[in-house]
């Protein structure tokens, strides 16, 4: 059954996805999704390649219609009302197609005079680290730097709205914290931000909330700590030859046994408890002992590779 988190009640939401459908022909991408995002929020819409993140970002854009269902920004629509949302919202595509024989400070200067209320130009090409490159013609940067000016133009309208689409493709770790920066920055400032990642390290650093999409629909959908707790913690160790096998808890799906143990657990601290109790009555030593708690990636991986039922 597919779910839908519940947003923070301590705002109207800026954002307001409901049962959003988009199909190409007979291929059904978007199957049925919706969620609500509210000032001050991230949500972070995680998938493997072609689970219909872009293609649902795409509507929310205002570039595409939906195929049914609805999408509102701020209770407008973004396809009829396009002209009051469009001056609300920063985008960021996965490819911009900006020209290439411009120089980065007369591409965002260039941006900056469609825009009825933009941020300083000077300022904002500081603030993704492209002072320094100001002058270079966009054909001459790296794609890490041509991400980074894609990300100067998407919040140089100072939007209350922003729509990240893979925001860190291609960055390196520093620049990619640094976008993480801005982000929250953003945040901090009110914004509403939706945002897709292949980076789960993004989404756990970002998001207040995480949906994470398979063919077109939602399979989990809530906090990291909601959507990490569908998963067991996993024990791992090794015991030495001729040493007696631990008692299984009642807390415990056993995995492997011996000599390499695997104990899949939803009570992670007693059941360690119990076995590291055993292990000093008996004088045992636990090789490689490790005890992982659930994680927002195990659940990805677990909807990636079908472990958690497609929604309905």
């Amino acid at each position: 059954m597919q779910t839908t988190a519940a947003a923070p009640s301590t705002a109207v939401p800026a954002i307001e996805v409901t049962d959003l459908r988009r199909s190409y022909g007979d291929f059904e991408a978007v199957r049925g999704i919706s969620f609500e995002v509210r000032p001050g929020e991230v949500f972070a819409l995680l998938g493997v390649n072609g689970a219909g993140k872009t293609s649902a970002l795409e509507v929310l854009e205002g570039l595409a219609a939906p195929g049914g269902g609805s999408v509102r920004i701020h209770g407008a629509d973004p396809v009829r009302d396009r002209t009051a949302v469009r001056s609300r919202m920063g985008m960021l595509l996965q490819s911009s197609g900006l020209p290439g024989d411009l120089t980065v400070a007369e591409t965002v200067r260039s941006w900056a005079g469609t825009l009825s209320a933009p941020r300083d130009a000077d300022e904002a090409i500081a603030q993704v680290g492209l002072t320094g490159r100001a002058d270079v013609r966009v054909r001459s940067l790296s794609g890490g730097e041509r991400r980074r000016l894609d990300l100067a133009l998407a919040v140089l309208g100072r939007p209350d709205v922003v729509v990240l689409d893979e925001p860190t493709t291609g960055l390196d770790p520093e620049s990619r914290r640094q976008v993480w920066r801005l982000v929250q920055d953003m945040v901090d400032g009110g914004a509403a931000v939706v945002l897709t990642t292949h980076h789960l390290e993004e989404a756990e650093e970002l998001a207040d909330r995480v949906a994470i999409l398979k063919a077109g629909r939602i399979v989990l959908s809530g906090t990291q700590e909601e959507i990490a707790e569908t998963q067991p913690a996993v024990v791992r160790f090794t015991l030495d030859a001729g040493t007696p096998q631990p008692p299984v808890p009642t807390a415990v799906q056993v995995v492997s046994t011996g000599p390499r143990y695997e104990w899949h657990t939803r009570a992670l601290q007693p059941v360690l408890a119990e076995l590291l109790a055993w292990a000093a009555e008996h004088g045992v030593v636990l090789r490689y002992l490790q005890a992982t708690a659930a994680s927002l990636e195990q659940a990805f991986l677990a909807v990636a590779e079908g472990r958690v039922g497609e929604a309905a």
